[in-house]
């Protein structure tokens, strides 16, 4: 399609919340609902005049939180994992493979387990885009609350299968902290710019999302490491990491 506007917008302490119209027809989705009131502004600010979809990436309250309220005010569909169902309404419950389009705009799911075991992301290839939720993150990765090590690792190696100039939307600011952390086991001078960008761009109050496949292919440092066994060390050092 190539014609997707997104909009981008703080929700919460460090969720970002995503509106996005496909242009041909319209018709717009929010990807997960941190805070009803904060998207029913952002709808309002943005003269799109509705919300057609919501697609929840996966169960966590600040994920799914608004799906109720905006259901009744706007009468969306709201789409995603089984999972959702534990915290929130779902009408379409959608597995990897699937297909979701919002008007001339096709999403495929990818299931995409580790930081839950249901958790999906929404890859638009045309667009070479995604909406990753809490898989991977600008420096980071997800938190492993039910998954395995090696599902993650799976997880973030198909991401990183994907086109270098594939952007990710990440679904929370913590790209400061995770480079605090990446500085602590990378120290090119590459690494150490990537870093200084970042916290200077959060000085300024600027978000450091989205990122792209190639900039985390080259910095991130779950993605840089050898193998499940590595990642594994690495997620639990970060869990510990107080830099």
């Amino acid at each position: 399609s190539m014609t997707l506007t997104v909009r981008q917008f703080a929700c919460l302490s460090d969720n970002y919340g995503f509106l996005i119209r496909d242009e041909a027809t319209g018709m717009v989705a929010a990807v997960d609902t941190p805070d009803a009131e904060a998207i029913l502004a952002e709808i309002e600010a943005s003269g799109w005049g509705r919300l057609d979809l919501i697609l929840n990436t996966h169960w966590h309250p600040d994920h799914t939180g608004g799906n109720e309220r905006l259901k009744a005010e706007t009468g969306c569909e709201i789409v995603g994992p089984d999972e959702v169902r534990r915290a929130a309404p779902l009408d379409r419950v959608v597995v990897d493979g699937d297909v979701v389009m919002l008007g001339g705009t096709r999403f495929e799911v990818v299931l995409s387990p580790g930081h839950t075991l249901g958790h999906v992301v929404y890859r638009a290839v045309e667009d070479d885009l995604a909406f990753v939720g809490d898989v991977i993150f600008a420096l980071g990765c997800g938190r492993l609350f039910e998954g395995s090590p090696e599902q993650m690792w799976d997880s973030l190696n198909r991401i990183a299968a994907w086109p270098e100039t594939t952007t990710l939307y990440c679904a929370h600011e913590y790209t400061a902290s995770n480079a605090r952390f990446a500085l602590s086991l990378d120290e090119r001078p590459e690494m150490l710019a990537h870093a200084q960008a970042i916290f200077a761009a959060r000085e300024r109050g600027e978000p450091t999302v989205p990122t792209s496949v190639g900039v985390e292919r080259r910095f991130n440092p779950f993605l840089r490491a050898a193998d499940a066994a590595a990642f594994a060390a690495r997620r639990a050092a970060k869990d510990d990491f107080k830099g």
